[in-house]
This record gives structure tokens, sequence and C-alpha cells, in this order.
């Protein structure tokens, strides 16, 4: 992939913290990981309002059920991960 450098101004003390945290991994590639993400949240809430220009905004019944289903599917996966720690790592 092709790069390219710019120049950016970050407060200080954020700057320091990124730079601790991206000790590893480079400032580079946390920064770029940063903003790939905030374009993907952005585009999904791009999308959020087309979906309720056209559809209306989630009721707080539908709100209510995303968030069980969420906590089912991620009781699931702890479930998964437990299970799968303790195989001896053979295939089933």
């Amino acid at each position: 992939m092709a790069t390219k450098k710019v120049t950016v101004t970050i407060p200080e003390e954020l700057l320091d913290e990124i730079r601790a945290e991206a000790a590893e991994r480079g400032l580079s590639a946390y920064v770029a990981e940063a903003l790939r993400f905030k374009r993907d949240r952005d585009r999904l809430l791009e999308l959020v309002g087309w979906l309720e220009e056209e559809y209306g905004p989630v009721t707080e019944q539908e709100r209510e059920a995303v968030l069980e289903e969420l906590e089912d599917l991620d009781a699931e996966h702890e479930r998964r991960r437990a299970v799968g720690k303790g195989s001896s790592g053979e295939a089933a």
C-alpha cells in the first residue's frame, strides 16, 4: 500500500499518551489505525442516518432486543473460548 507523509498538529499531552501506547507498533501505524476506525464509524453513522430517514428511528424496544441478542452472543463466545481452552488441542 502506498503511503504519504503528512504534517498534523496534535496537543502535546495527547501525543505523549499516544506515543506511550503505540510504542511497538509505531506512531504512524497507531494513527493510521485510529483514522481508519474514525472513517468507518463516520460511514456507519451516515448509514444509520439514511436508514432512519427511510424507516424511522430505532425504538427503545428494538434497542433492548438487540442488546439482549448481543449479550447472548457474548455469552456464547465466552462459552466457546472456555471449551477451547479446556481441550487438548485435538480436533473434534
